[in-house]
């Protein structure tokens, strides 16, 4: 017999069947949030989404096709959600404070939850060692807080690339949440040497740089898609609690052919009923007020 594989140690396995019920705010089943990347890139170096094929440095096609989405996409995605009034998890690199502090300011200013990506999407916190992905984590902590008035209590890798300590670290520098971890379509407690620490539900499938940038998907089918996912979680949610979470970055769902696609999946969910449209960290906030044991 073989011995059993490695195992993370953060959490067992659960069968999602066989779990307490619970319900969110409002007696509602399904919590759906927006989560929206304002990320910023190294000109010449580092990592970064490609449109076309990779140049050698500078590589001005796909640096400028991220940029976009600093500059006119993620401000049109800013008008869509208002024009639902639809909140967002501004999922943020800190480098953003200097590149386009306004961008992040408005954002802040509608009361959207700030939420830790790193300092940048050109390096990967996955080749960290544990000192250096410590004060990097300390400092977008501290960074946010300065500048939006409001210390991030969840993170999101720049690129979902952890270490084997990452959740242990995101503990010990004051997080309270993860959106690494896209197992589940319910939050989940994770151990960590510092104490207990959540993974909230975070989408690769409903996620436009995936669904897009990388499979090629068309703006209507990704929009058709989200629409789908949203009446099959609705239905679901009558037998157990679900969170729906949609990722979005602005130099992609952000252009205007797409943006149109994306408007129409959205006044969809807006107006259905008994659907919590929420934050991460106002989910956070929900599963830690549900009596002790309600989740493993």
């Amino acid at each position: 017999m073989r011995p059993p594989l490695r195992h993370h140690g953060r959490h067992d396995y659960s069968a999602i069947t066989k779990r307490p019920d619970y319900s969110w705010s409002g007696g509602r089943r399904l919590a759906v949030y927006l989560g929206l990347n304002l990320e910023h890139f190294a000109f010449g170096e580092g990592l970064g989404a490609a449109l076309g094929p990779v140049s050698p440095p500078p590589d001005v096609l796909n640096h400028s096709w991220r940029e976009y989405g600093n500059r006119v996409g993620a401000w049109r995605l800013l008008e869509l959600f208002e024009s639902l009034r639809m909140p967002a998890g501004v999922i943020v690199n800190t480098s953003m404070y200097d590149h386009a502090p306004e961008l992040v300011a408005a954002f802040a200013r509608r009361g959207d939850e700030m939420i830790g990506h790193g300092h940048t999407n050109s390096e990967r916190q996955g080749t960290m060692g544990e000192d250096e992905e410590r004060a990097l984590l300390a400092y977008c902590r501290e960074r946010i807080r300065e500048e939006s008035g409001t210390a991030p209590r969840g993170w999101l890798s720049p690129w979902i690339s952890e270490s084997m300590c990452t959740p242990d670290l995101l503990a010990e520098t004051g997080y309270r949440y993860t959106l690494n971890w896209c197992h589940d379509d319910q939050p989940t407690r994770f151990a960590t040497r510092a104490g207990p620490i959540w993974s909230i539900p975070y989408p690769q499938e409903l996620n436009d740089i995936p669904m897009i940038a990388f499979r090629q998907m068309d703006a209507r089918d990704f929009a058709d898609v989200i629409v789908d996912h949203f009446d099959e979680m609705h239905e679901q949610s009558k037998a157990q609690p679900l969170v729906m979470g949609l990722a979005l970055h602005g130099y992609i769902a952000g252009q205007p052919y797409r943006l149109r696609h994306l408007r129409r999946a959205l006044q969809h969910i807006a107006t259905a009923k008994d659907v919590w449209i929420t934050t991460p960290g106002a989910i956070l906030d929900h599963v830690e007020s549900l009596p002790a044991g309600t989740i493993p």
